[in-house]
């Protein structure tokens, strides 16, 4: 069956091969040679895949070749799509063929000269398209199959290491490969070329070694006083001194270590043995400095700057927990190199690795037991004390708990590839962890110094984006931690990269990178735009402070809209394809969202037809207030108590509201004054009327007016109407003309009306005589 599939796609390579060769004949096709490569490439990998015995660094090499056979085929696909577009346009203006008469010769000429550059330009895509998906195919079936050979190796079980008889025998390969790199070194030294070529080279390795040795004594020393100078330029008690100096305490003595390094390895004293053994120096005093650094920066500096809380009399223990972690990743890779030189009896290995999976298990139950909290912490305790993460922690510290237990146990029984798989990537976990909680806390020190907010920068929404970016950034290393393989991430970057395919266009991520960056350019165009309208030219122009928001409101609405239309134009997204999508959801977003909709419409209304306008007073469902901004949805009110009430636009259509500055701020007050019966009425008229026309606010054209409306209640009712030139000031000229009416009528003797009540009381006739008291 097989044979047949693979029969069946060479037919079809073939065949794409013939058409790209006539049109490679015309400068636009893929060249042949390369086709005939990638068929033989692709036969081989099929080959290799169906190997059971092929190596998996063979399979790692033939998913490299295919891989960038496959970012050609991308490459080539994409290849004169404008020109394509072009004569897609060209036939659709032509119209489609008629079938009941013979079209023009012109006409039909043109036609099928076009049909023919089409279909030319068609056929690299279509086979770039082809070997795209053949590619991809082989990709996907090869890591398909590493994957399986790792699940298959991790439970595979092995020799048990508690059988006494493999010890003598693990520990001789330990002495032998100890002994075979004395005895390079010693045939080396008797190697006359050898101590020439030392001879030569001895100042270099003399001063490689003084330079090393003097950073690894006074590396730390000469930290410090780098921090105490950087001080002097400020960020002083920010903590980022501080974390320059710790990062500084451990580069100073790693270039030590590898100045010694390349010290012996210029010698050449060291074999082939002795060689790859110099060469992982480095890397593992990188690891024990680095554990050192972590121990420092998770209990620096007081209680507050504590990544995590531990009891003071468990941080000793805490920092040699964790120098012993590192000292365990640094054997694990002795034993691997021990491996990979000597190629050690499976058996053999699993001797070596048992005692430090059991030691690494052992720390970390201890360490998960003091290092955040004390043996007797409860979750009470732990939610109290990190109340933001007291969950986690619970969390992490029962899976620590459960996998120290597994492992060991594991490993007793054979299973050594699954104990280390286990055991040693928590280890390395916390330390990535940790890593970012200390980079995450340096970045926002740096933030919180440059932008002077002191502590506050700790609580500031750049302190979660940096912590979301260091999350992202940990999420890739995390995974190669845990097993992944390095190709599996460039797979999904891959992936991510080309995008997904709608209809017959790809969309990447590139486009949407492309329609972010329009967009926003289109709205800070768009705010530039609007802030210059607001504050330099609609004020010079006669426009009335309502009718320059609503134009202001509008260029809004139209900026955001050209912007968004701009960006999906430029970003390449072809929307036809979703035209049903949208007609179908159309229906039920009409139903789910008409009262948004209704809100929008009656925002658009009202910036159009402007019944009212920002900063004119109305009153509409009971309330009072000025308009302070209208929006597409809502439209803010400011009450006279200073509180702002939002008002649904459709309210302000449907409903009834009483507008008291509309075109004018021109209105009538009205001032009732209640007098005594008695009362002169032509002088209370007259004095009333003097007031009114004093007052500064009171039109003369046309002027106030004096009314005796009524005699109710035991008084003479008079009302004060006059018109005033700014309404908003109604309140207060009432109370100046109140003033001034009681300052008057005292003057004139004149008495104002009070409520008059009567009170009448029901005679209920004589009381009844009180009864005498017994005994009298």
């Amino acid at each position: 069956m097989k044979q047949a599939v693979r029969l069946l796609r060479l037919f079809a390579a073939l065949v794409c091969l013939s058409f790209a060769s006539v049109a490679a004949a015309q400068g636009n096709g893929i060249d042949s040679d390369a086709q005939r490569q990638w068929l033989a490439l692709a036969e081989r990998a099929e080959t290799l895949i169906d190997d059971v015995d092929a190596s998996d660094a063979t399979l790692e090499a033939m998913r490299s070749d295919l891989t960038e056979y496959r970012e050609t085929f991308v490459s080539t696909r994409d290849q004169n799509s404008s020109r394509i577009d072009t004569l897609q346009s060209q036939l659709e203006a032509l119209g489609p063929k008629p079938e009941d008469r013979e079209e023009a010769r012109d006409i039909a000429e043109l036609r099928q000269r076009l049909t023919t550059q089409l279909d030319q330009l068609r056929v690299p895509r279509i086979v770039a398209e082809e070997s795209y998906n053949r590619a991809d195919g082989l990709i996907a079936e090869i890591d398909r199959t590493l994957r399986e050979r790792q699940t298959a190796q991790m439970v595979a079980r092995g020799p048990i290491p508690l059988n006494p008889t493999y010890w003598p025998v693990a520990l001789n390969d330990v002495r032998q490969f100890a002994g075979a790199i004395a005895t390079e070194v010693r045939s080396a030294w008797n190697a006359r070329p050898v101590r020439q070529n030392l001879s030569n080279r001895l100042p270099l390795i003399g001063l490689l070694g003084v330079v090393g040795l003097i950073l690894l004594a006074r590396g730390r020393a000469w930290s410090k006083r780098f921090g105490n100078y950087m001080r002097q330029f400020g960020g002083k008690g920010t903590g980022v001194w501080r974390f320059v100096v710790s990062l500084a305490r451990v580069l100073l003595p790693l270039l030590g270590i590898v100045a010694l390094t390349q010290a012996a390895l210029l010698s050449g004293l060291f074999g082939f043995r002795g060689t790859l053994l110099l060469e992982r120096i480095p890397a593992w005093g990188a690891v024990l400095l680095v554990f050192r650094w972590l121990s420092d920066q998770i209990y620096i500096g007081n209680d507050d700057d504590q990544l995590l809380p531990v009891d003071p009399e468990n941080r000793s223990q805490t920092r040699l927990l964790i120098d012993l972690l590192a000292l365990m990743l640094v054997l694990a890779g002795m034993i691997q190199l021990l491996n990979e030189v000597e190629n050690i009896t499976a058996a053999s290995l699993a001797v070596l690795n048992f005692p430090v999976i059991v030691i690494t298990a052992l720390i970390m139950l201890r360490f998960q037991m003091v290092a955040f909290f004390s043996t007797a912490a409860t979750d009470d305790d732990i939610d109290a004390a990190v109340p933001e993460l007291g969950k986690v922690v619970r969390f992490a510290r029962r899976m620590v708990f459960l996998l120290a237990v597994i492992a060991p146990v594991l490993a007793a029984l054979g299973y050594i590839k699954a104990a280390s798989a286990l055991v040693f990537p928590v280890v390395l976990t916390f330390a990535l962890i940790t890593s970012a909680l200390v980079v995450h806390r340096f970045l926002v020190d740096v933030y919180a110094w440059l932008s002077r907010r002191g502590e506050g920068a700790r609580d500031s929404l750049a302190a979660v984006l940096i912590g979301f970016l260091l999350t992202l950034a940990a999420v890739p290393i995390l995974a190669l931690i845990w097993g992944a393989r390095i190709s599996d991430l460039t797979e999904i970057w891959t992936k991510f990269i080309t995008g997904f395919q709608i209809g017959e266009a790809y969309i990447s991520p590139t486009n949407f990178l492309i329609f972010v960056v329009v967009f926003i350019i289109g709205y800070v165009l768009t705010q530039l735009i609007k802030g210059g309208l607001r504050g330099n030219i609609l004020p010079k122009t006669a426009l009335d402070p309502g009718a320059q928001n609503a134009i202001v409101a509008g260029t809004g609405y139209i900026g955001v809209f050209l912007a968004a239309l701009v960006a999906i134009t430029l970003a390449g997204f072809d929307l036809s394809s979703l035209a049903i999508v949208a007609g179908a959801l159309s229906v039920g977003i009409g139903f789910g969202l008409q009262t948004i909709v209704s809100n929008f419409v009656s925002g658009i209304i009202l910036l159009i037809e402007r019944p009212i306008s920002k900063g004119d007073w109305i009153e509409v469902g009971g309330l009072m207030g000025y308009v302070r901004d209208i929006s597409v949805r809502s439209t803010t009110i400011e009450t006279f108590d200073r509180s702002d009430v939002i008002v649904p636009n459709s309210d302000l259509i449907s409903g009834t509201v009483t507008n008291y500055t509309r075109g004018n701020t021109v209105g009538r007050v009205i001032i009732p004054v209640n007098v005594v019966f008695g009362s002169d009425t032509r002088q209370v008229e007259k004095i009333l009327l003097e007031i009114a026309n004093t007052h500064p606010m009171v039109l003369a054209n046309p002027g106030p007016t004096v009314l005796l409306v009524s005699f109710e209640n035991g008084a003479l009712h008079f009302e004060i109407r006059a018109i005033l030139r700014d309404v908003n000031w109604i309140m207060s000229a009432k109370s100046d003309m109140n003033h001034e009416i009681a300052e008057r009528f005292a003057q004139a003797g004149i008495e104002t009306a009070r409520p008059q009540r009567d009170l009448w009381m029901r005679d209920p006739g004589p009381l009844p005589a009180p009864e005498s008291q017994s005994g009298s």
